[in-house]
């Protein structure tokens, strides 16, 4: 879906509110990081991370005028353990450094239903592969998205390479939603994975 362009949405102005965008390593406090990958406008991370202040949140975005929405509202609502990253998924680890994530969140990411465009999933092999790089050992990723076809084969990605231990196909109403499920919920069901990592998978991406 094509994003309306935010006329304040502007490198300098992210820096100034303090979105990372530079591939520099971010100071991270000494708590378990759980990170999101595609964030959106932010609302499941900012309200995970209202709730839970003993965790720090990374909120990945690519897009700028999405992005510029998160650090709207972790301004608002005062969030000190959220940290809002404006780049792509694939440069998650120059943001990292040497920690590791406890908990990744891929949350109504595109489904890229057509064949030849599968391999740009987030959930494809190659994937989740590379994520083993920034995720701890006893890691978790949890999967949720409306679109049927995109979760059965994203049930086939994830077996061989990680341990899944949840499946639900009509996820319940819960207190932590995205824009997107919220919208979504009347026209049909929620599927969601949790999944355990295996550190043993390759990590070329």
């Amino acid at each position: 879906m094509r994003q309306k362009r935010v006329r304040d949405a502007t490198p300098e102005t992210m820096t100034l509110m303090g979105v990372l965008h530079d591939m520099t390593p971010a100071a991270l406090p000494d708590k378990p990081i759980h990170l999101e990958i595609g964030s959106g406008k932010g609302k499941f991370i900012t309200g995970l991370a209202a709730d839970n202040p003993d965790i720090h949140y990374i909120a990945l975005e690519q897009n700028i005028n999405v992005c510029y929405r998160i650090a709207q509202k972790k301004e608002s609502m005062g969030l000190e353990n959220l940290t809002v990253i404006l780049d792509k998924a694939e440069n998650i680890v120059h943001y990292l450094g040497t920690r590791k994530a406890e908990r990744l969140f891929l949350m109504f990411s595109d489904p890229w239903p057509k064949a030849r465009h599968h391999k740009r999933r987030l959930t494809y092999p190659r994937y989740l592969s590379y994520y083993m790089s920034f995720l701890s050992e006893s890691a978790t990723i949890v999967f949720r998205t409306d679109h049927a076809d995109f979760f059965e084969d994203s049930l086939l990605y994830f077996h061989g390479l990680m341990t899944i231990e949840d499946v639900s196909y009509d996820l319940p109403e819960g207190p932590h939603m995205t824009e997107y499920e919220e919208k979504k919920r009347d026209t049909g069901p929620i599927h969601q994975l949790i999944a355990k990592v295996n550190t043993h998978a390759q990590t070329d991406l």
